[in-house]
């Protein structure tokens, strides 16, 4: 068996050779063909196979897959286009540790974070509604009676008299007391008013206020009537809001921040006041829109009993009403 597999290979060996292995003698024909190593690396015989390179996909990983939701819970967040609606209440001056008093600042505010828009309506203290539960009467003594029963009930008093004449609902509130207005104007270190004309006694032009004089200022009547006052309340809450944007005013932060949580009381929840901050901050104090309910939407009246009250058109007012804050 052994002889057998020598002599193959030797046959073999006579009839094929590798060309990579042989050269030519020169000047010799075919026949004196011989063979002999050629000084080439082993591997050179075969003929290279080219191979694709595949790019690598990249991939999320368990971060990736975990950054998406928050990403996504973020932007709905901060960007779902649904209204905010704040009622702001300026309560008079009332009996030490109650609030027994009037609502004679009411104002509505809706902020939809998306647009961004911000909306603020004001509505006359002295218009005539019906107030559930206690008949027909102005509508800042809502509060009044409320908590004249049931302390800490009036700002739902009050909101419920806005949803049974206005047709709305205004979930959250802020309620400040006029003392407490002072002593947050005087921690922003006073506030500077630029008046486009003549108003409360000031003249036109850039006037500073500290918080008594603020305070005097958005309740000023004299010439006028309640619609200048409201007119007031609004161009006091935007120059407010301009300044503290302004980098000189941001150390008194802190002080505003403290004053706000000792005077001003709400029920606008914690995890709301980033996105509603940014809504404010995007639309910027010329985006703020005002409103007031105007003259044309209101006829004056004297009660039976001598009080010079406004009787609302509603057909005039739940239009205006719902085109800016929805049904």
């Amino acid at each position: 068996m052994l002889c057998f597999e020598v002599k193959l290979h030797l046959a073999m060996d006579e009839h094929w050779q590798d060309p990579g292995l042989t050269q030519r003698v020169p000047g010799r024909g075919l026949e004196a063909e011989k063979t002999r190593p050629r000084l080439t690396e082993p591997m050179a015989r075969f003929q290279p196979v080219p191979i694709k390179h595949r790019r690598r996909q990249p991939r999320l990983g368990c971060l990736g897959l975990l950054l998406i939701p928050l990403v996504a819970l973020f932007a709905a967040y901060f960007l779902t286009p649904f209204q905010t609606r704040i009622l702001l209440m300026g309560v008079d001056r009332a009996p030490e540790g109650s609030m027994v008093a009037r609502t004679d600042t009411i104002i509505l505010v809706g902020i939809e974070p998306l647009q961004p828009r911000v909306r603020m309506l004001s509505i006359p203290r002295d218009l005539w509604v019906t107030i559930p539960g206690e008949g027909e009467n102005r509508i800042n003594t809502a509060h009044f009676f409320a908590e004249a029963k049931v302390p800490g009930t009036g700002p739902r008093a009050l909101q419920e008299t806005l949803r049974y004449n206005f047709g709305l609902n205004v979930p959250f509130y802020a309620r400040v007391r006029f003392e407490g207005f002072v002593a947050l104007i005087d921690a922003m270190g006073g506030i500077t008013l630029d008046l486009p004309e003549p108003m409360a006694g000031y003249d036109a032009g850039q006037h500073h206020l500290d918080g008594t004089q603020a305070l005097a200022f958005v309740r000023n009547r004299t010439g006028s009537d309640d619609f200048f006052r409201m007119a007031h309340g609004q161009l006091l809450l935007k120059a407010a809001f301009r300044q503290m944007l302004k980098p000189a005013s941001w150390p008194r932060i802190p002080a505003v921040l403290l004053a706000a949580t000792q005077v001003v009381d709400t029920n606008v929840p914690t995890w709301l006041w980033p996105r509603l901050a940014l809504a404010l901050l995007r639309a910027g104090p010329d985006g703020i829109e005002t409103h007031v309910l105007g003259r044309e939407m209101v006829t004056p009246f004297t009660t039976s009993g001598g009080a010079n009250v406004l009787l609302p058109n509603w057909d005039l007012i739940r239009p205006m009403v719902q085109e800016m804050f929805g049904s």
